[in-house]
């Protein structure tokens, strides 16, 4: 370019006392370099990093704005309908005064730029009704101001375009805007809304793809043969949202049918859980996600909304009970996000999520993605449940088929009214085994009522239904021995719990021993305030499987159905193998009944 205004210049003073191509040629002159400096600006805001915060892209903005502009400082205000008025984005250079947080509508220059989609010039800020805080103007020693609309596009359809304004200040007083200025200035904040769209387009297409992996890892746990277990779904998901979100924990919360508690069902890492722990709804933060009792806004310490309640500050919410902000103060957890899952319009789970970062808040669709992520993990604890269900019908089906038999056997004896009792008691054991089948099905949509039970009692029943199982396959090579039953050991639970428990370790330590035989054994006791039973048969573990059994890896599901509702119970699960024995002891809180 400077080569060419040269050679212009050349073929101009071959003609002397040419003024008006002098004049024509230097105007060109200043014009071509005021275009250049304006298009490296068009340039400079298009390079903008789009991965940064909006925050940061509109800052960069304001600062390209006030250097090439010659202004002091430039604001940014976005419209914040919940709060009725307009929040502070920051300002370049970052002001030491203080600065309001808010601007409210009515009083707002900001205001009448919004509604008309036009800027506005105050050549005096000190003249200016609408303008009230005078004080600060006189402070930084500015007294003019130009406003411009900026527009933040979004993409979905859930959320409507963000509007805003830059406010960009002059120390020269009664200045006089010009068209051209005003032009420019819109212009240059115009070209932001690319970035920014830019940004919207990276941010979808990251989250579409992380939807994609998350069905994707669903679909590859329902396509092998052990089904779907929530701890690989956790541990194999929540690494793809470290991008969006670096999460230390992550937590499912199921509520119960009686609306007085929500029950821990999955976590991440599951370690780290309590498992099955209930906690009350009358918790503030609990109550507010499933009830939605509001008020709903932007608050000191978190943000609160029927889609989504982030606390920013767990230590001064108000929200949270004591014991958890102590916990999550020594986890050095600074943010935590809960998001309420319906099922029919009624709150029925709910995730939280724990993150050391200081996460100020989240866009549409970084929420709509966790939120697909949650009905993910709804699905994907159904299908668990259904799987656990079906692996345990077996016990009852058979139980039924063999104690039906037994009773047809009874039924043809001549001799039947002698064998009356036996009758009685096999058709006993089908009446409550069906029934087990139909309560089995129905946890599905619910674990019914916890009930105050007899350990010792629930063992021994799990253990004559044993007994007909293994006649029923004909293997009486295995040995039954009932030892010392402790009488009374109340424990509260599911039913459907305990029994399931009971009859997936006695079927394991049944199947250890159909090879070579030998005896299975049942014992309980009371050890200071826990019920404890012990399953034990003949044979040993080695060190590595018994490790692998206790965290519910097994071959087989039982032990992992049984490890996970033992923790609903409250329970442990140990194991010891020695001396040629191998013995199951599970220990569950005594109560009194």
């Amino acid at each position: 370019m400077e080569k060419n205004i040269s050679e212009s210049r050349k073929a101009a003073n071959a003609f002397p006392g040419n003024e008006f191509a002098d004049r024509k040629l230097l105007r060109d002159e200043k014009l071509s370099e005021f275009v250049h400096r304006l298009s490296g600006q068009f340039d400079m805001i298009y390079q903008i990093d789009s991965s940064l915060p909006e925050r940061e892209i509109l800052l960069t903005l304001a600062k390209y704005i006030v250097l090439f502009l010659g202004a002091e400082f430039a604001s940014i205000w976005i419209s914040d309908p919940e709060r009725e008025g307009m929040t502070s984005f920051g300002s370049f250079p970052l002001l030491v005064e203080d600065q309001e947080e808010a601007i409210p509508f009515e009083y707002a220059i900001a205001a009448e730029v919004l509604k008309t989609r036009r800027s506005c010039c105050v050549p005096n800020i000190l003249k200016e009704e609408r303008y009230e805080n005078k004080e600060k103007v006189r402070r930084l020693g500015i007294h003019s101001m130009l406003t411009i609309p900026i527009l933040l596009p979004r993409f979905s359809i859930k959320e409507v375009d963000a509007e805003g304004v830059l406010q960009v200040y002059y120390a020269e007083e009664d200045r006089m805007f010009t068209p051209l200025e005003i032009e420019i200035a819109e212009v240059l904040s115009s070209r932001v809304s690319y970035v920014i769209a830019r940004k919207r387009i990276k941010e979808l297409q990251k989250s579409h793809m992380i939807k994609d992996k998350i069905v994707e890892h669903l679909f590859m746990k329902l396509a092998r043969r052990e089904g779907v277990k929530m701890k690989d779904l956790f541990n194999a998901i929540i690494p793809e949202l470290a991008d969006i979100m670096k999460i230390q924990r992550c937590s499912l919360f199921s509520v119960l049918e009686d609306q007085e508690a929500a029950v821990l069902e999955a976590g991440f890492p599951e370690i780290e859980h309590g498992i099955g722990k209930t906690f009350s709804l009358k918790e503030p933060y609990i109550n507010m996600i499933v009830n939605e009792t509001g008020p709903f806004g932007r608050f000191e310490n978190e943000e609160i909304y029927p889609t989504y309640v982030h606390v920013t500050n767990p230590k001064g919410s108000f929200l949270l009970p004591s014991d958890l902000k102590h916990f999550l103060e020594r986890r050095q957890i600074h943010s935590v996000l809960y998001l309420p899952l319906k099922v029919d319009e009624d709150v029925k789970y709910f995730l939280a999520f724990d993150a050391q970062a200081h996460h100020k808040g989240f866009t549409a669709e970084q929420i709509d993605l966790f939120t697909f992520f949650g009905r993910e993990l709804m699905k994907a604890l159904r299908l668990e449940k259904m799987g656990d269900i079906l692996h345990d019908f077996k016990n009852p089906a058979i139980a039924i088929a063999g104690f039906a038999k037994r009773l047809q056997r009874i039924l043809e004896d001549a001799d039947y009214p002698s064998k009356k009792r036996k009758a009685n008691e096999a058709l006993d054991i089908i009446l409550k085994e069906t029934s087990r089948i139909q309560e089995l099905a129905l946890t599905l949509h619910g674990e019914g009522k916890e009930s105050v039970m007899d350990m010792s009692d629930v063992l021994r029943r799990r253990f004559l239904i044993n007994e007909e199982y293994l006649k029923e396959l004909d293997r009486n090579e295995v040995r039954l021995i009932e030892q010392e039953m402790e009488p009374q050991l109340w424990i509260r639970c599911f039913p459907l719990h305990i029994e399931r428990v009971f009859d997936n370790l006695l079927n394991n330590a049944s199947q250890a021993l159909f090879e070579n035989g030998g005896e299975l054994s049942i014992r309980t006791y009371r050890k200071d305030c826990w019920a404890v039973a012990e399953i034990a048969n003949t044979g040993e573990l080695s060190e590595e499987e018994r490790t692998r059994y206790l965290r519910g890896e097994g071959r087989g599901r039982g032990l992992h159905i049984s490890t996970r509702l033992i923790k609903h119970m409250g329970g442990m699960l140990l194991a010891e193998s020695s001396e040629g024995r191998t013995t199951f002891r599970i220990t569950l809180p005594v109560v009194e009944p």
